[in-house]
């Protein structure tokens, strides 16, 4: 049974909030995923992450399954 997420309200200054959400943008993650990448990083570096931590939930669109009876696209294939 996955664990429930935790919602909470986080009030910022309103510079600090464009510079994260321009942040956050740049590495092609929301707002609130950049929040708890640069807040898991913290803890990480100051060992205080909690072992019972879960792995961040990967976002965005699933990776296509790759068909067993076709080889995979050559590496300079400009397809995705």
């Amino acid at each position: 049974m996955a664990s429930e997420r935790k919602k909470i309200l986080l009030r910022l200054d309103p510079a600090v909030y464009d510079a994260l959400a321009r942040w956050a943008g740049d590495e092609l993650r929301s707002t609130n995923a950049q929040i708890e990448f640069l807040l898991r990083r913290a803890l990480t570096e100051a060992g205080r992450m909690p072992e019972r931590a879960g792995a961040l939930p990967r976002r965005g669109r699933p990776r296509k399954k790759q068909d067993a009876s076709q080889p995979p696209p050559p590496a300079d294939d400009p397809r995705p």
